[in-house]
């Protein structure tokens, strides 16, 4: 399932480095490119798209004018030389917002707030659909990762682990990055160096998750979001494992 880009921006540049960003993701499929807000707006009464990276600063029409004329804007990342629109932006709800020149990491990143929210919007796929999914850079590549495979994450410093059911992933990342990007209903933090996938987890004690047939620790300040999570709390303190 992919999901449907437009570019919006009066720079030819700006557009031929996003264009070749998105042709590097097979997941992502250009609709097409505007070189202003009001070409836009046109294209989007009769061609709807699934994203749109948006420039602000463009004659006639900016981006933030254009996002308030659009009655059901897509999902929009903006994309601009300028770091003083940043709240107004978020104010109307964009997934995020790249400061130019755009570093591909940069782009991946806001692009995978795109399948977050594609996949949490869509929680049940209809079958021979494909599952949700992430893509993760490991060392010159782009791995991709179906949700539904991953077991858990670890830290290492300026790295991420990532334990999936066929495979260990290497990423230069922050859990805390994740713990943003992947969806709460599935994903579970339980420690501050610990992400787990819920429906992986085996059996837990006040102090240890089992996942997958490994030992995780819960961390002390995560216990009790970790049982509210889990719905547990009442029976852990029947059992009188908690106190």
């Amino acid at each position: 399932m992919k999901i449907k880009c437009l570019l919006v921006d009066d720079e030819p540049i700006a557009l031929n480095v996003l264009s070749a960003y998105i042709q590097q993701v097979d997941s992502l499929e250009l609709m097409g490119q505007c070189r202003s807000g009001v070409e836009a707006f046109t294209l989007l009464q009769h061609k709807p798209v699934d994203l749109l990276f948006l420039d602000i600063q463009m004659p006639q029409l900016s981006g933030l004018a254009l996002l308030r004329s659009l009655t059901n804007p897509p999902k929009t990342i903006i994309t601009s030389a300028y770091r003083e629109f940043a709240l107004e932006g978020y104010e109307l709800d964009v997934l995020d917002y790249l400061i130019k020149p755009i570093a591909f990491d940069r782009f991946m990143k806001a692009v995978g707030k795109a399948f977050a929210h594609k996949h949490t919007a869509l929680p049940s796929l209809p079958v021979g659909a494909d599952e949700p999914f992430l893509f993760v850079k490991e060392d010159r590549q782009l791995i991709r990762l179906v949700l539904s495979d991953i077991c858990w994450l670890e830290s290492k410093r300026d790295y991420v682990k990532i334990m999936t059911t066929g495979r260990e992933v290497i990423t230069r990342q922050t859990l805390g990055y994740y713990d943003e990007l992947l969806p709460t209903e599935q994903f579970l933090r339980i420690h501050r160096s610990f992400m787990v996938a819920k429906a992986k987890i085996d059996s837990l004690t006040e102090t240890q998750l089992r996942v997958s047939g490994h030992s995780l620790p819960i961390g002390r300040n995560y216990k009790s979001a970790v049982w509210e999570q889990l719905q547990i709390r009442n029976l852990i303190r029947s059992t009188g494992q908690g106190s």
